[in-house]
């Protein structure tokens, strides 16, 4: 088996990898993840994903490198990670009652062979009618500022929702551990 690269400094993409009980080392790649004009959202995180990967290429020449990248996107806009408490209520507010979109691009890396698996998988939160209340204590509780969309599903972000749509529930987090999966078998990696 080739060695595997996360292209990721995210402790949430780590965490999930370590699921899949594989050996890993990770690197923070640095790139420019600025969408160019007139960009999809899965055309971006695509691009991204594979960017990630592409710039790890030359420090880890016979290597499976993993990138990953997620925007959330509501009334077809993308919006970020909040940064700041004002900015994560604001957030909340807007999807209260209403539909999140996660676009997760996912690309796998053979960097001996130079070739690419990439794909995009989406995944819709469906929040509950939130009050104010609910919100800032959400907020100051969790305190989300580093996650897309102002919650982390995997902790007390759950209780925001009323349901949720997609074939992977780990891309919410920020790594499709199921199409990952499949890419690895792929590129003859045997999880199980």
């Amino acid at each position: 088996m080739r060695p595997l690269v996360l292209a990721s400094g995210s402790p949430y993409r780590r965490e999930l990898l370590q699921r899949l009980q594989l050996p890993f080392v990770w690197r923070s790649p640095d790139i420019d993840e600025s969408p160019r004009p007139g960009e999809t959202a899965t055309a971006l995180v695509q691009r991204l994903a594979a960017a990630k990967a592409g710039v790890l290429r030359h420090q880890f020449l016979q290597h499976l490198i993993i990138g990953s990248d997620q925007v959330a996107v509501l009334d077809g806009n993308i919006i970020g990670k909040p940064g700041n408490r004002e900015t994560a209520i604001r957030q909340l507010q807007a999807v209260s009652g209403r539909s999140l979109t996660f676009y997760t691009g996912l690309c796998l890396l053979n960097s001996a062979s130079n070739t690419l698996q990439v794909d995009c998988i989406p995944f819709t939160v469906h929040f509950r009618q939130l009050t104010q209340q609910q919100i800032e204590s959400y907020v100051d509780r969790e305190k989300p500022f580093d996650c897309a969309g102002s919650f982390k599903s995997e902790g007390l972000g759950i209780c925001l929702f009323e349901s949720t749509e997609g074939s992977d529930a780990t891309s919410l987090v920020g790594l499709p551990l199921i199409r990952l999966r499949q890419m690895l078998e792929q590129a003859e990696v045997k999880v199980l």
